[in-house]
């Protein structure tokens, strides 16, 4: 009574609405579980895309509100008790990762430094291919500078060691004296390269580096160098070539001794999830283990009568696993790997289905709960997106109905096996290109027909032969069969090449918004998760991302933090200012700006003018020309001639600081713009800019407390610690613009749209 005849219609539409939502949710009932994880590492995701702990604090009891408020005022129902529940793993996924932040905060070395120190040896990782050794190591008390003056050095540090440089004596848990030149963990070079400040500031690491000889073991150490670089050190030894690093990383994971020209020609093939130890490995391991204690107990009648055998192979199966993950180091892929195969085991034993995607959702909540960054890495998503697609495709009941065992021939077995494989392949690989792109800038397209022939090549042949020469090894006896393992292996690096040479193997793609790449994922997910019709509403995020990152315009000028190395896109492709570029700065700038191969120098291309200290290109956006202005050395260049070429340019580039005369049209990045920035891209025909450092970023390794370079002469800055201060919060890009009526200026932080002319 007293309703308003549209309340009542309104009241109807979301009634029917929810008991809509309700009949959808009790079909899919066995699937919501799967969201667990799901929510977990978007609260984790949350928190690397807000700024800092205001907004993560206010998300946090947001979700945790909103989930509260729906256990209080619903009125029961499956949708409601869902809704709250993953609002609040959402919460708690948020509230790991921050604490997980804080639990490893360590003060980073405040600048480059050459000390001598003292230090234990905590790891070691011989990079036989590069002929090095890397050490990470805890400092001993202080360092010493090459002027006698005392450095603070920080809690762990990372240093590379030519082979000839690395004692004898040195191992794990040995304390040498070394001199080494330390930096700071770096930024990314670009916007969108590799963040080795965050992998560091997780890994507890301060500072990276170069030593130098000679290297002094104070302090033996009692185990050696342990027995994973001991068994690694075996196997080179072994075989020829990069053959003997591909085996070494198929039974350590120690990829160090593989070529990089091998290395990449794996990657391009869609081959080099071989090279880290996951599914593939594990799951060989333990199928081997099980299969031979269960024929050496099947022996014994009396063990066959009155044992359960297939538990105590499981049982030594599941050790066997758990050995291994430590053997190889325990990454984020073995332990997903781990994780799956004791579950597997566990269900085994009980009598359950093992292989769902239940036990893929348990693995990823495990690996989450105890390391939560890891959802932000690479290893994590293609590990999981490569499960979670092979699950999905054989859970669907056409799949299973079509590939499951059928009363026929072995032609046809044969065949349909193969076909299986293909379409799994294929699957895989349309999961994992918008991971492989947004994080590596490239995609493979032969990857599924180059792993038809790896796979089974790699578990019933290397894999095999290479733990039977291990075996044989200990009388002396494995020659033969390592031959048979080089043999194999050269065969496996032969597809490779093949593969990777051939036309249109690799699609090299720009940075792509992280927006895009998060409606890629969501969407991929909803469809992999869900088993209703209700399941293709994620290709319209799956669709509106794909299409968002393919029509993303490559950057038309690059320019690294220091402001030494530009790229710019001319008429005939990418082009670097500086020819002496190392190999990882060119590779590096040329996967960020699309392009596959490596770049031209802009000193050779006929729409640039460029003398010994300064280069001058043209560049077409927006329906005009944008002349680009930019150093090349670090000499001094006459006042009048340097005033005068950036009057006349749009955009100056340059490693040093520049007069205040210098004044451009629209753009000024020198060492003290930069300093505040970072790298910089843009994109002329969009109007976009896009910064490294983000003004209000405050997540830990982009704010780090800083490590003084000497504790006597500096003081401590804004109070902190002897020996501790805090960098400076990044202030706005002074992007200097012509003096006249509607000049801007540009903050950084995101993407702007840049001034008309």
């Amino acid at each position: 009574m007293g309703v308003p005849r549209w309340g009542a219609v309104v009241g109807l539409a979301v009634e029917r609405g929810g008991l809509a939502v309700e009949r959808w949710l009790e079909a899919e009932r066995d699937q919501l579980v799967l969201w667990l994880p799901v929510m977990l590492g978007g609260g984790i995701a949350l928190w690397f895309a807000l700024p800092d702990p205001a907004a993560w604090g206010v998300a946090m009891l947001l979700l945790a509100a909103s989930g509260l408020a729906c256990l209080a005022l619903g009125h029961g129902g499956r949708a409601v008790r869902s809704l709250a529940i993953g609002l609040l793993t959402a919460a708690l996924g948020l509230s790991l990762i921050w604490a997980r932040s804080e639990s490893v905060a360590r003060p980073v070395l405040g600048g480059p430094t050459i000390a001598s120190f003292s230090a234990k040896v905590e790891a070691i990782e011989p990079l036989v291919a590069r002929k090095l050794v890397r050490l990470t190591v805890l400092p001993v008390g202080k360092g010493v500078e090459t002027d006698g003056q005392p450095v603070a050095l920080p809690y762990r540090i990372r240093v590379n060691l030519a082979e000839a440089d690395a004692p004898k004596l040195l191992g794990t848990g040995a304390v040498v004296h070394l001199r080494a030149r330390l930096m700071p963990p770096p930024l990314p070079a670009v916007p969108g390269a590799y963040d080795f400040a965050r992998v560091a500031w997780f890994g507890g690491i301060g500072a990276t580096g170069r030593g130098f000889a000679p290297v002094v073991v104070t302090t033996p150490s009692e185990s050696g160098a342990g027995i994973r670089v001991a068994l690694s050190h075996h196997i080179v030894s072994q075989l020829d070539g990069s053959a003997g690093g591909i085996a070494a990383a198929l039974a350590t994971g120690d990829v160090g001794a593989i070529s990089e020209e091998d290395s990449e020609a794996m990657r391009r093939a869609g081959l080099a999830h071989l090279l880290s130890v996951s599914g593939l490995h594990i799951t060989a391991a333990v199928a081997a283990t099980m299969l031979i204690v269960l024929r050496l107990l099947a022996l014994s009648p009396w063990l066959a009568l009155h044992a359960r055998l297939p538990l105590i192979a499981a049982l030594a199966g599941a050790a066997a696993a758990i050995g291994y993950t430590l053997l190889t180091g325990s990454q984020v892929p073995t332990i997903r790997s781990c994780v799956a195969a004791l579950l597997v085991l566990a269900a085994l034993a009980m009598g359950r289905e093992a292989m769902t995607l239940r036990l893929v959702a348990a693995g990823a909540a495990c690996v989450m709960l105890v390391l939560p960054e890891s959802a932000a890495g690479p290893s994590f998503q293609l590990s999981f997106a490569a499960i979670t697609a092979i699950m999905a495709l054989h859970e669907h009941p056409v799949i299973r109905a079509f590939f499951g065992p059928h009363d026929e021939g072995r032609g046809r077995k044969l065949a349909r096996g193969i076909a299986s494989l293909l379409l799994t392949g294929l699957l895989v690989e349309f999961a994992l290109m918008p991971i492989a792109v947004y994080h590596f800038h490239k995609a493979g397209l032969y990857g599924a027909f180059a792993n038809i022939v790896a796979i089974p090549l790699t578990t019933f042949v290397v894999m095999p032969l290479e733990a039977l020469a291990l075996l044989l090894d200990a009388g002396g006896l494995g020659a033969p069969i390592w031959w048979l393992v080089q043999r194999s292996l050269d065969a496996l690096l032969w597809l490779a090449h093949i593969v990777a040479s051939a036309p249109g193997s690799v699609r090299s793609l720009p940075a792509m918004p992280t927006a895009a790449f998060a409606l890629m994922i969501v969407g991929g997910i909803w469809i992999a998760l869900w088993r209703t019709r209700w399941r293709r509403l994620g290709l319209v995020p799956l669709a509106v991302g794909a299409i968002w990152a393919l029509t993303t315009p490559a950057p038309d000028v690059l320019v690294t933090g220091d402001g030494r190395h530009v790229a710019v896109r001319t008429a005939a492709g990418l082009a670097m200012l500086r020819d002496r570029a190392g190999d990882y700065t060119r590779d590096m700038l040329a996967e960020n700006g699309g392009v596959d191969g490596e770049p031209l120098l802009l000193a050779d291309q006929p729409d640039a003018r460029c003398s010994r200290d300064l280069c001058v290109t043209d560049i077409a956006g927006r329906g005009r020309m944008w002349r680009i202005l930019a150093t090349r050395s670090a000499y001094m260049v006459p006042i009048a001639e340097l005033v005068a070429a950036c009057s006349n340019a749009d955009a100056v580039v340059s490693e040093r600081g520049l007069p205040k005369r210098c004044v451009p049209r629209w753009l000024k990045l020198d060492r003290r713009v930069l300093r505040r920035t970072g790298g910089v891209s843009l994109t002329l025909g969009s109007g976009m800019v896009v910064t490294v450092l983000n003004a209000g970023d405050r997540h830990p390794w982009r704010d780090p407390p800083l490590l003084e370079r000497s504790t006597h002469s500096l003081k401590p800055r804004h109070g902190p610690p002897v020996g501790v201060s805090s960098r400076p919060r990044p202030s706005k890009i002074e992007m200097f613009t012509r003096r006249r009526k509607g000049a801007k200026v540009v903050r950084f932080g995101r993407p702007q749209h840049l001034p008309e002319r």
